[in-house]
């Protein structure tokens, strides 16, 4: 667990996984951590890549495996893996001191892997896929959107039952939050695993875009057991589901709790 002297004093710029490119087949086939380390990263160092000629199949399918596991991190070789190009991938600009969140979001890139996991799942069920290894398979990345400014006493409940229900299931967590108290001042959210990051309030938007996007990188977890939390502490419900006010009076409803 992170010290909270270090939590209130030092910030996340980002995650840096190293492959070994001889031995991270069998290793991504055999352990789970693993994968959920590549899965989280914001840079991906390849080492022993200069064992392989640039056009070897085995190079060219871990090189796929790794984008396909995490489309947003860019993939180094350990030669070109110098301190500019490892440190600054986090939500502020190094140079222009300022947030870049659509950078640090990569929605646009976690969605195009939604899309191309759900083809493939949805392809022909009736068969195992065997080009997708077992451990892979279970890597989501999705997206929560929300145009409508969220109460700040809701979303924090949101966030606490996602936990409850779901933590050990969410690799990593990220986003910029429109909160209904003070709309004009976004909130940015980070959590790896079990630490989350304490939120930082943004003086502005940083573009145009001032919806609500929340990515969410998991383990075993669909965004459809998550959508319908997130959209009921919006009261974006479906009849039979329960709306923000029944999740504030009983928060234990999606735990089983009985209804109002």
């Amino acid at each position: 667990m992170a010290h909270p002297y270090l939590v209130q004093r030092l910030r996340l710029d980002g995650v840096i996984t190293v492959v070994d490119a001889v031995n991270a087949g069998a290793t991504l086939d055999r352990h789970m951590e693993a994968v959920k380390q590549v899965a989280v990263a914001d840079r991906i160092v390849l080492t022993k890549a200069d064992l392989f000629d640039a056009a070897e199949p085995a190079l060219k399918e871990l090189r796929a495996r790794l984008a396909a596991l995490n489309p947003a991190a860019p993939i180094l070789p350990a030669t070109e893996a110098t301190p500019a190009s490892l440190v600054g991938c986090g939500l502020f600009d190094p140079d222009r001191k300022i947030p870049d969140v659509r950078r640090w979001l990569a929605e646009e890139a976690y969605a195009e892997q939604a899309h191309a996991h759900d083809h493939a799942h949805g392809h022909d069920h009736h068969h195992d896929h065997h080009d997708v290894p077992r451990h892979d398979a279970r890597i989501r990345a999705f997206t929560l959107t929300a145009a409508t400014a969220i109460p700040a006493a809701a979303f924090e409940m949101f966030i606490d039952l996602l936990r409850s229900l779901h933590g050990p299931k969410l690799l990593r967590l990220k986003g910029i939050v429109k909160i209904a108290e003070e709309p004009q001042l976004p909130l940015v959210i980070h959590g790896v695993q079990h630490v989350m990051h304490p939120p930082v309030r943004l003086a502005a938007w940083p573009d145009a875009d001032e919806r609500t996007r929340i990515v969410l990188i998991t383990r075993d977890l669909s965004a459809g057991e998550v959508r319908p939390l997130f959209d009921a502490f919006l009261n974006r419900v479906a009849p039979d589901q329960p709306d923000r006010a029944a999740l504030l009076e009983n928060p234990l409803i999606p735990l089983g709790g009985g209804g109002r």
